[in-house]
């Protein structure tokens, strides 16, 4: 078996209420582990609650960008709860977004800075969203320099913000986009990562990769992406695998148990 992870997806997400059931067992069945990743406190929740009924998911809470405006006390303060679960390996997905600026780009400054701070706090890893918002992400990431630890998820920018991520101590994680056949400059960014620093993840339901785009993205996908990256550097796939299985692994502190 192909010792192989999805390091983000939403399997929490409402496209997977018919048969939510089938896709974990199928995720299960064929992949090590998966993360299940949150972006507002109920999906936070929701994830958390996965990740404690199924052996080999584990979760992450966090407030995506785009629900920033609905950050306040009370929204915070159970993110930082939630983290203190012991399936809670990550503080995510937070960040910028200012393609679709969903919330307002102060609000979402102001709820990325506070966030990373308590998770540096707790010495927990953070899960990163950036989308068009590059120099302020990078900004506000290097005031947390000494501490922080975590991976720029999605990875859908510029070899300079690759560069940037991986000086600043960070993993990069590239999603299906990285098999689009437009995605070339993506691809040149997934070829100077180092492999000690490389994940993969499908950011399932959304971005579904090359073979099955168009279709609803399951986290058995990620070997699409897998097999792209290893192409792209010209190593074996369980080469690829393995590591991008294992770096993830590192970050979060994940000791999966032995697959059935």
């Amino acid at each position: 078996m192909l010792r192989l992870a999805d390091s983000h997806c939403h399997l929490q997400d409402k496209r997977f209420a018919e048969d939510r059931d089938a896709v974990l067992r199928q995720t299960l069945e064929t992949l090590q582990w998966a993360l299940v990743v949150g972006d507002t406190v109920a999906s936070s929740r929701e994830a958390a609650a996965l990740a404690e009924a199924h052996d080999r998911l584990y979760a992450a809470a966090g407030i995506h960008p785009h629900n920033a405006s609905t950050a306040n006390e009370a929204t915070l303060s159970e993110i930082e709860t939630l983290n203190g679960l012991p399936q809670v390996v990550a503080w995510g997905e937070i960040g910028l977004d200012y393609h679709y600026d969903l919330s307002p780009r102060p609000a979402q400054r102001e709820t990325f800075h506070y966030q990373l701070d308590r998770a540096c706090r707790m010495g927990k890893p953070v899960v990163i969203h950036t989308r068009e918002a590059e120099a302020d992400t990078l900004s506000i990431l290097r005031e947390f320099r000494e501490d922080l630890r975590g991976v720029l998820h999605c990875f859908s920018g510029s070899v300079a913000l690759a560069e940037a991520a991986l000086d600043l101590g960070l993993y990069i994680s590239f999603s299906g986009i990285a098999t689009f056949p437009k995605a070339q400059e993506i691809r040149d960014a997934a070829a100077i990562v180092p492999l000690d620093r490389l994940m993969v993840e499908t950011d399932s339901p959304y971005l579904a990769p090359q073979p099955v785009r168009g279709k609803r993205c399951e986290p058995v996908h990620v070997l699409h992406t897998a097999e792209t990256l290893a192409r792209l550097r010209g190593i074996p796939l369980e080469t690829l695998a393995e590591t991008a299985t294992a770096n993830p692994e590192r970050l979060f502190g994940i000791t999966p148990p032995p697959t059935p």
